[in-house]
């Protein structure tokens, strides 16, 4: 505990020097990068980070997130017989595929390719990787650095591949050292998701940055519609006034009464907290890094709009954690959690593994000690109406573009 006082009084010393956000100092600090030949980890966000890594760092990964589409806004909630409500939100540029928007609106050479065979898979990467890294996208839960179960099926991911040192994939993924996986887990994980068996992306040269149609596709996906369906009122502005009404409301389908079990409501609360600062985001909903990128194309008014939403979205997940004793335990296990993948990668594997484990500790502790009903509803209505006020801001944020 003493150790991790000490780190957040480092984290706060960044803040005041850079003016940065709490959670984007935090991960700079876990992530500082020691000087090797090829660069891994590092960055913000996780898809913009390894990018940049890719192109070795010719372009910076602001730019490249903000013109990957920049941010975005899903809200859904997911429900299974026998199990909690499942929450997610992804506050980046959502549904279009990050790295390949990135690279088109870039104007950056790149192919992907795809083939059902694994023997063809691998050779394709062997050859590719004469000319330097490539990226391919993965079933994370397979990678043993993330300490995941695996319960809710594969999930695709991209990592940076390195090279093949004999019989292990040298892999490029959050760890400032190279992560090694031996090649047969790789290419398990590599074919496991079907819908993206085997993708691979080789980049080249160029540099054609197309920034207004990347700040149009932003403001586009904010404002709807997305998919041109029912589901539309999930994103953008719609999609946090859904969150904002759900949080508040009383009804049917509101937070109090989906998760009006504690240990649901110790899933729900966490999850919030993880889709705004480490989840298919960057930290403080991906919003600091998307301001940096509009100030280098010279949008400052709506750059410091946007930091200040990130400041609101990183209060909302700062809150959600602060509930109950429970729920500060499981922030400490957050930050613990990302020290290792980002400093010790895959020879922290067993000890990512066992915080893991402890959350559903914490899940059980809060099932045993639960906050009152009217305790709740206060909390609740607060994030409310800072859902609210992060929408608003973003909305005057539209407008200055």
């Amino acid at each position: 505990m003493t150790e991790h006082k000490s780190f957040k009084r480092l984290v706060r010393s960044r803040m005041a020097r850079t003016g940065e956000t709490y959670s984007t100092a935090r991960r700079h600090l876990l992530g500082a990068a020691p000087d090797t030949p090829v660069r891994t980890g590092g960055g913000v966000e996780h898809a913009s980070a390894l990018l940049h890594n890719v192109l070795r760092g010719r372009i910076g990964e602001a730019m490249l997130a903000g013109l990957a589409g920049g941010i975005g806004f899903m809200y859904f909630v997911f429900e299974y017989q026998g199990t909690h409500p499942t929450m997610t939100i992804v506050a980046r540029h959502h549904p279009e595929p990050f790295i390949p928007a990135a690279l088109r609106r870039a104007g950056v050479e790149h192919r992907i390719h795809h083939t059902t065979s694994a023997r063809k898979a691998e050779a394709t990467l062997r050859t590719a990787l004469d000319d330097g890294p490539v990226i391919c996208t993965v079933d994370r839960t397979r990678l043993p650095w993330h300490g995941s179960s695996g319960e809710w099926g594969p999930e695709a991911y991209p990592v940076g591949v390195l090279g093949i040192d004999g019989t292990e994939v040298v892999l490029d993924d959050e760890c400032v050292h190279p992560n090694r996986l031996p090649l047969n887990d790789f290419l398990a994980a590599w074919s496991a998701d079907k819908k993206v068996k085997h993708e691979l992306i080789t980049v080249g040269g160029g540099y054609e940055p197309d920034v207004d149609g990347a700040i149009a596709t932003t403001r586009a996906h904010l404002t709807g519609p997305v998919l041109g369906n029912n589901f539309d009122v999930n994103f953008g502005f719609s999609g946090m006034r859904k969150l904002a009404e759900q949080l508040r409301g009383d009804g049917r389908q509101s937070w109090i009464r989906r998760w009006a079990d504690p240990a649901g409501l110790f899933f729900a609360l966490r999850r919030l907290h993880d889709c705004l600062e480490v989840e298919f985001t960057g930290p403080s909903a991906s919003r600091p890094l998307y301001a940096e990128f509009l100030r280098e194309v010279g949008r400052p008014e709506a750059a410091g709009l946007f930091d200040a939403s990130g400041r609101v979205w990183t209060d909302i997940a700062d809150r959600a954690v602060a509930l109950t004793p429970a729920l500060l335990d499981y922030d400490e296990i957050v930050t613990e959690r990302l020290r290792l993948q980002l400093t010790e990668g895959a020879a922290a594997s067993s000890a990512i593994r066992s915080l893991n484990s402890r959350i559903v500790d914490l899940q059980n502790k809060m099932a045993s000690d639960p906050p009152a009903e009217d305790q709740v509803r206060e909390a609740l209505g607060g994030l409310a109406a800072l859902a609210d006020r992060a929408r608003e801001l973003e909305e005057s944020a539209l407008t200055a573009l």
